[in-house]
């Protein structure tokens, strides 16, 4: 914008001594007179021209100016939702480490009126497994491993008394009887 403006400044100002010079009778040349009036033209299309570009750059600073407002209005309106959505996610993660903290604690409370025995084996199923020592039997399938057990180890389980630790003959986790277990 500063360089369109510096340049319409020059040529208007060479345009003016020119035209002082014609009014003013320096020229006594026919010849020179007729350069200086095309000169003076030349300059005339010349300034036009720069004044049409200086236009153009005005026109185009406006609409990066309108651009620049648009994207800081969107910057500050994206931070607030950023805002929003980082507390949002606190406030689950909070709710997380409560959960979490209680079903820790109530664990170690159940865990406590548990077999040693079955403790031990579970601790070991549970190292074994990814942390999952136990899945439910659900529609005679095993959440632990999603294969659906055999009509055998379906007898099996039916048969077999409510207290008795009964485990997934595929992956060995224990196996949970649910009222969902279709036995």
């Amino acid at each position: 914008m500063a360089k369109a403006e510096s340049d319409v400044e020059a040529v208007r100002q060479r345009a003016a001594r020119d035209q002082r010079r014609m009014d003013a009778g320096a020229v006594s040349s026919a010849k020179e007179l007729e350069q200086l009036a095309h000169e003076i033209e030349s300059l005339a299309r010349r300034r036009g021209d720069l004044e049409d570009l200086e236009l153009e750059v005005m026109e185009r600073l406006e609409s990066a100016q309108a651009n620049v407002i648009h994207l800081q209005q969107r910057q500050q309106q994206l931070a607030a939702e950023l805002a929003d959505v980082e507390r949002r996610r606190d406030e689950q993660l909070d709710g997380i480490a409560r959960d979490t903290a209680y079903l820790t604690e109530e664990r170690v409370r159940l865990a406590a009126d548990l077999p040693a025995d079955l403790m031990a084996l579970y601790t070991k199923l549970r190292a074994d497994h990814d942390g999952v020592g136990a899945a439910a039997l659900r529609q005679r399938r095993c959440e632990g491993c999603r294969l659906e057990l055999t009509a055998m180890d379906l007898g099996r389980i039916k048969a077999a008394p409510p207290e008795e630790v009964l485990r997934c003959e595929e992956c060995r986790r224990i196996l949970v009887r649910t009222p969902e277990s279709g036995v």
